[in-house]
């Protein structure tokens, strides 16, 4: 059951929050509890074409010693979506919306009245705003990808050509032998109904095959394609591999030219890839815009401990307790979340929103 100091405590911290994170305003503009979070951002006057800084000024409420502006409250419906806009177009809906913030000042006085702005909750959550707010500014309008130059998309690109062009592979089984004869007797059974399913033709591998490397895979020769050398496989082999159309297509008999003959059964392929320049341009800016930005937020990290005095004592973390008797979350009575809580995250450390329309940049050779 939440308590109410627990209900004072969240209004406080996100009275705090935005109090943080509204700091770059002229006033400060918190936006009302369980509103819908802002969709389009809005200029920080609050204001829009012919309205004069007076107007905006405009007193609407007072709790206290805490104003509610016109532009203030004109900004903070402004910021949400054009559907929740229209919402609030009449006089009433202006002021269910006011009352809103009268609302929220009302129980954010009371949070810090009892106490609550100096809950170690509170303030944990007071500088994780801060250091979120401190990190967009100090890389958002620095570090953009835009910054990512067409040279570098072009290094990369170039450097890592096996991620954006890769051959058709197949996989292959083989039953090789030592007699063109005994070759030509065996494919007529790998053709018939031994050799229709892989189990079937690794018992005739197992029969026949005079290949003991192979033959200790059940035949298998791996994926091979068009680059593979003859060191790794015979030529005739690969080229007759590679024109098996289907999985479980069974080749002819095959002469390696070097005094053996093969039966090939495909096992699998894999398609091949070509992505051209412009074709991966997008997802690479992006993830070089990731590793530039990532990069440059922990110098900036680095250089702000460097310039700290920072002690570990490590002899007494050693003595930090961790409590494993029951799963986190278990409330002492067995029951335990339905879902597993996610791994920590350094506060106010995000990576950035990848670009619209690129492609994951962890799997850059995805089409």
């Amino acid at each position: 059951m939440v308590k109410p100091a627990q209900v004072a405590l969240v209004g406080i911290g996100i009275a705090i929050g935005v109090a943080i994170g509204c700091q770059e305003k002229a006033k400060d503009t918190q936006a009302a509890p369980g509103a819908p979070t802002p969709a389009v951002p809005r200029a920080a006057s609050g204001g829009i074409p012919g309205q004069s800084a007076e107007e905006l000024r405009a007193p609407l409420a007072k709790i206290d010693d805490v104003t509610i502006t016109l532009g203030e409250l004109q900004e903070r419906i402004n910021r949400q979506s054009p559907y929740i806009r229209a919402r609030y177009t009449s006089l009433e809906q202006k002021k269910e919306f006011l009352e809103s913030l009268v609302r929220f000042e009302v129980l954010a006085k009371e949070a810090t009245r009892r106490g609550l702005d100096k809950d170690p909750e509170v303030v944990r959550t007071m500088k994780q705003v801060m250091i979120q707010k401190l990190m967009r500014d100090e890389f958002d309008t620095k570090i953009t990808a835009d910054t990512i130059t067409d040279a570098e998309i072009q290094a990369y690109y170039d450097a890592n050509q096996g991620d954006y062009v890769k051959p058709e592979e197949v996989r292959a089984s083989a039953i090789v032998m030592k007699n063109k004869a005994q070759a030509d007797r065996v494919l007529l059974e790998a053709k018939g109904d031994a050799g229709k399913t892989n189990k079937g033709f690794r018992d005739l591998v197992t029969k026949y095959s005079q290949d003991e490397e192979s033959k200790l895979r059940g035949g298998d020769l791996r994926y091979f394609n068009a680059t593979t050398t003859a060191k790794e496989l015979p030529a005739p082999v690969v080229k007759a591999g590679l024109q098996l159309f289907n999985t479980g297509d069974v080749s002819g008999v095959i002469d390696a030219g070097n005094g053996t003959w093969y039966i090939l059964k495909q096992t699998g392929k894999h398609h091949g890839l070509r992505k051209t320049f412009d074709d991966a341009k997008a997802q690479i800016r992006n993830k070089l815009f990731r590793d530039k930005r990532l990069k440059a937020q922990s110098d900036y990290v680095q250089g702000l401990r460097d310039a700290s005095k920072i002690e570990i004592n490590e002899a007494n973390l050693a003595r930090v307790r961790i409590d494993t008797s029951s799963a986190a979350g278990d409330d002492g009575r067995g029951a335990t979340p339905s879902a597993p809580p996610p791994p920590p995250v350094a506060p106010g450390l995000p990576p950035p929103t990848p670009l619209p329309g690129a492609a994951d940049p962890s799997a850059p050779g995805n089409p």
